[in-house]
């Protein structure tokens, strides 16, 4: 497939001389290159999860959504006029 990249001089510079030195194209250099890019992605571990710390209590009531925050404001509001 043919396609257009565009790149700064200088790095462009380095790597056509590069590729002449290895005896290769640039064309094969940047192939390789971003193989190993997008192996090396596929290589990375998930991203540990946060956890958050809790005081005191049994965690969320029912029906709490932390991902809601119109829905937590009702249910703060009905808690506080309970009381």
């Amino acid at each position: 497939m043919r396609t257009t990249v565009r790149l700064d001089d200088d790095l462009l510079r380095e790597a056509k001389r590069y590729a002449a030195e290895k005896g290769t194209t640039l064309t094969a250099m940047l192939d390789q290159a971003l193989r190993e890019i997008l192996a090396r992605q596929d290589r990375r571990p998930p991203a540990p999860g946060k956890s958050l710390p809790s005081f005191k209590g049994r965690g969320l009531l029912p029906g709490v959504d932390l991902d809601d925050a119109a829905s937590l404001l009702d249910q703060m509001e009905e808690s506080r006029d309970s009381s």
